[in-house]
């Protein structure tokens, strides 16, 4: 069989036994070695073949853990509204994409370390200097039972940075958020939020097991003090983008309140 068609047979075997159910979302694949060994093919032709299949976006490759199946159409998709909600379980907020009720689970060890703040988009969104030393709350989250959803990475101005429990692991999402308010005195904070869509970087693309061929959501939240209208801290949440679609409510400007005057008359105006 020839080269080029040798991979694509390799690629259609495995294939058919990923959508057969032998392995299923998440799990690991076998090494390279051991399917050159199954199938009689060298490892080239293999790894030609896997290649193939994460183009499709059925298997991707992680850093450190190998070749996983990946959840693809049955990845659960999440609406995002514009809904900031009070938990019902412990204090804090949620916000959208997450619901108050239920139980999100860390993917990788949260942590919260004093580094620079070296992108100048989010320093002036922060307002500090760039390469200031800022607290960076760094997490990896998702609902239980579910992939990872989203790697969410929050800087917290340096004035407020001091606030108990603003650095700690609160049992509930959002805790230090109302911790800023209620301990920080900067009740009620205030949100403003960027979207773009972008390419992942490697990092990126591993921690949420995707390809890095695959765009993802990049958002960015603005807190703003109500005490004094300042920025507290500013959030980017990087979610693939199959996980997520975005929903806006429009609304009519007030030009656009009454009906076009000649309606009656000429039959209309249609505008997509």
């Amino acid at each position: 069989m020839p080269a080029h068609s040798r991979y694509q047979d390799i690629a259609s075997k495995i294939r058919e036994r990923i959508e057969s159910g032998e392995w299923a979302p998440g799990a690991k694949l076998p090494r390279l070695d051991d399917f050159a060994a199954e199938y009689n093919a060298n490892r080239d032709t293999v790894g030609r073949a896997i290649g193939a299949l994460e183009a499709e976006g059925l298997v991707v490759a992680v850093q450190g853990r190998g070749i996983l199946v990946r959840h693809g159409t049955m990845r659960p998709r999440r609406p995002r509204g514009n809904l900031v909600k009070r938990n019902a379980i412990a204090p804090g907020y949620s916000f959208p994409s997450a619901s108050g009720q239920e139980v999100w689970t860390h993917h990788v060890e949260p942590t919260a370390t004093v580094e620079p703040l070296n992108d100048e988009r989010i320093a002036r969104l922060l307002a500090v200097q760039p390469g200031s030393p800022v607290l960076r709350r760094f997490r990896v989250t998702g609902p239980v039972g579910e992939p990872p959803f989203q790697i969410n990475t929050s800087w917290i101005h340096p004035r407020v940075a001091d606030v108990p429990g603003v650095a700690s692991q609160a049992p509930g999402p959002g805790d230090w958020l109302y911790r800023l308010e209620t301990a920080g005195g900067h009740w009620p904070i205030s949100w403003m939020e960027f979207h773009r869509a972008r390419m992942p970087s490697k990092e990126e693309a591993a921690l949420l097991e995707i390809p890095t061929n695959l765009p993802v959501l990049e958002i960015v939240r603005v807190g703003t003090s109500g005490h004094d209208d300042k920025p507290v801290e500013v959030t980017v949440y990087v979610v693939a983008s199959d996980r997520v679609e975005t929903v806006h409510v429009l609304h009519r400007d007030e030009s656009a309140q009454e009906p076009w005057p000649d309606t009656e008359t000429d039959g209309g105006h249609n505008a997509a």
